[in-house]
């Protein structure tokens, strides 16, 4: 039945996939050009389902993205600015400008940058133009960490105890913590990518604790309210997709475990958890779903929740936009959400209510990134000199919007790719995994590329014993100090620097006689 299921769900996609979204259907709106207010890998992985929907794409760029990948791969591309975000892909208005001069229908903003952003769907709207992305009330909601626990709260969604009230003195904040009991985290309101969390394990370091989050708040966000929880020691970081639509239906399409992080960014993702229970995975999805229907979602979204050691999940926060590891969650239910999120803004219905979503198999994403995880994963730019990839087929995906020859900016996130494997099982997918890795060649900069092979075969790794306390947990098995050379390997190393030397001696000498006899022959000796 399952399969019967499946081969229908594959068939309808691939038939609607056919037609473009026609405002004759009652109710569709017009999309048949999209522009993408983002660039990278998520820009490209647009265009493709774009392309496949016969839906044009439309590209902005900065200057140090003039030759890019997603630049060569839309339909139509315009230059928004310098490098700097702030003057290209975080200006609402040049974004804007590009969309009504290009004749776009909609505007996907992928994820980061402005997908969040209430004022640009709230402009977007106001420009009679589709914001590919939930009502801007929802984002607002949800976008405020202290708001959207009373939401969830009233909606019957499990959170954690903690402060989240206007009082921001520093007397009040720490007499909630002591209340609370520590370790506590603190987290800035508006906080996201980790960025204004820290975390207090006594009344000694609160204040320390508190001002520092306060500051990268005010960085990053120009807002530093900060709120007060009790910290879940070794959690699990679990997470939900959902979907809804504007007939008041919503769906999830499971969970996938995002625990192995460092710095609080996730670097492994898969998709279903490891070791949830089909009553604890029904139990995530149904919170999921209620959390999406108590601020009226529409299209993509994510609800974050940990989970403690006895698989108690509170929710954490929910993301109103498309996940970097989204693709986990197609693997695992033969869809394309991209699509989805296509034909919902346009006003349809969603493709598929839940007990037409089913399960099948496992898959990871493991995330490529130039930097170097021997120096607390120090971000990376320069030129990929050299770069090769595993074929990709359908248990194999390569998401990435760079090429060989490209340039990984410093301007952006050092990402290179995504890797996205799919298996009958965790234990096929997570072979495929190591040996996609494996294929993998890059020349040019450091990657974390070994790093993610010493993690995904660590043994507690492969019993799915996961927590965001992974790394420090393992630190001395997945950064061994460096042994001393054998005296083979020094031999080898001097022999090679001598034939080296050698080489570079022969063709010196070789070309100072042809300069030479050239030099005679023209002075006529």
């Amino acid at each position: 039945v399952q399969a019967t299921k499946l081969v229908t769900q594959r068939l309808h996609s691939e038939i609607i996939s056919m037609f473009i979204l026609l405002p004759s259907c009652p109710g569709v709106a017009r999309i048949e050009k999209v522009l993408i207010a983002n660039r990278g890998e998520i820009a490209c992985r647009v265009m493709r389902t774009a392309k496949k929907m016969g839906v044009r794409s439309v590209a902005v760029y900065s200057e140090a993205d003039r030759h890019s990948m997603h630049v060569a791969m839309a339909d139509e591309a315009y230059h928004i600015g310098p490098a700097a975000s702030q003057q290209s892909y975080l200006s609402m208005e040049k974004v804007l400008e590009v969309a009504k001069k290009s004749g776009s229908h909609a505007v996907h903003p992928g994820y980061g940058f402005l997908s969040e952003n209430t004022e640009f769907a709230e402009a977007c709207k106001q420009e009679g133009i589709i914001f590919i992305g939930p009502p801007s009330s929802a984002i607002r909601d949800m976008g405020i960490k202290s708001t959207s626990k009373h939401i969830m709260s009233a909606a019957g969604v499990p959170i954690i105890g903690g402060y989240h009230g206007e009082d921001q003195s520093n007397e009040r904040l720490q007499a909630e913590a002591a209340q609370i009991g520590y370790p506590v985290m603190i987290k800035a309101v508006r906080g996201g990518g980790g960025k204004g969390m820290r975390i207090a394990r006594s009344d000694a370091d609160f204040l320390e604790q508190l001002e520092s989050a306060r500051r990268e708040a005010r960085k990053s966000f120009n807002d530093d309210v900060m709120l007060v929880e009790k910290f879940v020691e070794d959690p699990r970081h679990v997470e939900v997709q959902v979907f809804g639509d504007m007939h008041g239906n919503a769906v999830y399409l499971f969970e996938r475990d995002c625990s192995v992080q460092r710095r609080h960014q996730k670097i492994i993702e898969e998709a279903p958890g490891p070791g949830i229970s089909p009553e604890v995975r029904r139990k995530l999805g149904e919170a999921a779903v209620r959390a999406a229907k108590a601020v009226n979602y529409v299209g993509a979204g994510t609800v974050e929740f940990i989970m403690d050691a006895q698989h108690n999940f509170y929710f954490m926060e929910m993301n109103t936009r498309l996940q970097v590891e989204h693709p986990v969650s197609e693997m695992i239910t033969g869809t394309d959400l991209v699509e989805w999120q296509l034909r919902v803004a346009a006003g349809e219905r969603l493709p598929l209510l839940q007990d037409d979503i089913i399960l099948r198999g496992h898959s990871f994403e493991a995330r490529i990134y130039a930097e170097d995880p021997n120096n607390d994963f120090l971000p990376g730019a320069g030129p990929l000199l050299h770069l090769s990839t595993p074929p990709a087929d359908l248990d194999t995906r390569i998401e990435t919007g760079v090429r060989e020859g490209d340039e990984v900016s410093a301007h952006y996130d050092p990402m290179i790719a995504k890797l996205v494997v799919w298996g009958e099982d965790r234990s096929a997918a997570l072979k495929r995994l190591r040996y996609c890795l494996r294929q993998y060649n890059i020349v040019g900069l450091n990657t974390n590329i070994d790093f993610l092979l010493s993690l995904s075969g660590h043994p507690e790794f492969e019993a799915g014993n996961v927590s965001t306390s992974f790394i420090p947990q393992h630190y001395a098995e997945l950064f061994p100090a460096p042994r001393a050379p054998s005296g083979d390997t020094i031999c080898q190393a001097a022999l090679g620097l001598v034939l080296q030397e050698r080489k570079h001696t022969q063709e010196f000498t070789h070309t100072s006689n042809g300069e030479t006899r050239a030099s005679y022959r023209a002075s006529g000796l």
